[in-house]
């Protein structure tokens, strides 16, 4: 995995920020392109399950025994669904859409007052430039943490420092949707866990009271050339589960039955997908989702997405009522934050980040981190 000096790293934010925003017309730049195959084709539409989670909340056995099978289902095939009734109000996400557009808006010398730096998950940054030199995805981000375990407005925070107090409002929306989707995804944790058959023990909401997550805005530009290159290469999420919200746009794909098939935008759903740490934690039984996003030539697309992650120091195993009914243990006892450092100093994020984790977390260059 090529790594970039930090050095020029202004300068390389820049030339790529004007790169996808006045593109050339004469010669696509090669730093941008994904090789394809036939196989990278879509053909077909997704036909995911929509999970209404109303009788869950409301306490409804049988709608709650159904929306644990339509789990159970996606996550064994795939690990991906969609939820209706989820409980975060659909003003409060247009909201979050408005004002990450009037962000992604703005001149990129305001953008880059909260530049992403060497070493952290949160800031402004152009196309993981600040990683990589080849095959980058056509997309601008903005990222910050969450978490209850410090100050109270710990985004409205972030706001004020990096881009002035004239952002309270922006940092307060996403203080808002950030609790409200945190609240949403240890609700669905208890879900999982159910539909593990390890009901009554709220292994996975104790595991993370004090996750530390990040939310993540993303921007794909309009792009002449869409079939070139790709919003987000093939990847599995590293952390444990993610929280989509999107516009009308269109772009995500997913992976199934050995084809990359699109996923129709719902205005009144909220896209769930499994990650490495949460097919970890299921025992290997539940899929972490491969997918991507496409750009499209006439519009650009918003995404904002909430990435579930426990606090770094945690140990991190599967019920122990799982590894006795398999009779083992499929990935070894690990940390996140060490999960997290091999992702962004290692391995770039694909489908095989899970597998190539647990290589390097055996090796003997890292025996403090093996499990006995």
């Amino acid at each position: 995995m090529e790594q970039l000096n930090n050095a020029n790293l202004e300068d390389k934010t820049t030339n790529t920020y004007q790169i996808i925003n006045q593109q050339p017309h004469d010669q696509f730049p090669k730093q941008y392109i994904w090789p394809k195959t036939d196989q990278d084709v879509v053909t077909e539409v997704l036909n995911a399950p929509v999970i209404d989670l109303h009788g869950f909340f409301t306490h409804d056995k049988h709608a709650t025994a159904n929306a644990i099978n339509l789990i159970k289902e996606s996550c064994m095939s795939h690990g991906f669904f969609q939820v209706v009734n989820h409980g975060i109000d659909l003003g409060l996400l247009a909201l979050v859409d408005e004002h990450g557009r009037a962000f992604f808006d703005l001149p990129i010398t305001e953008k880059m007052k909260c530049k992403k730096t060497e070493g952290s998950m949160a800031g402004f940054t152009n196309a993981h430039v600040h990683r990589f030199a080849e095959k980058l995805p056509w997309k601008e981000m903005l990222s910050f943490e969450y978490h209850e375990n410090g100050p109270e407005e710990v985004v409205v925070d972030y706001f004020n420092s990096t881009l002035g107090n004239q952002y309270k409002e922006t940092g307060l929306i996403y203080q808002k949707c950030c609790q409200s989707m945190r609240k949403l995804a240890l609700d669905l944790m208890e879900l999982l866990e159910i539909s593990l058959g390890i009901d009554g023990q709220n292994y996975y909401k104790k595991l993370y009271e004090d996750c530390i997550s990040l939310m993540r805005c993303n921007y794909y530009p309009k792009c002449n050339q869409p079939s070139l290159t790709h919003g987000v290469g093939p990847h599995c999420d590293p952390t444990t589960l993610t929280i989509l919200y999107q516009d009308q746009v269109g772009g995500l794909e997913v992976f199934v039955d050995n084809k990359w098939k699109s996923v129709t935008p719902n205005p009144d759903a909220l896209v769930i997908n499994i990650g490495d740490t949460f097919k970890a934690l299921s025992n290997g039984k539940y899929m972490s989702c491969l997918h991507r996003v496409a750009v499209n030539r006439f519009e650009p697309r918003l995404s904002v997405v909430f990435f579930l992650s426990p606090k770094g120091d945690k140990e991190l195993n599967p019920p122990q009522d799982l590894i006795d009914k398999d009779g083992k243990q499929e990935y070894p006892t690990f940390k996140w934050e060490n999960f997290l450092k091999f992702t962004q100093t290692q391995h770039r994020a694909d489908e095989n980040t899970l597998e190539e984790f647990t290589k390097w977390l055996m090796s003997s260059k890292n025996p403090q981190y093996i499990c006995a």
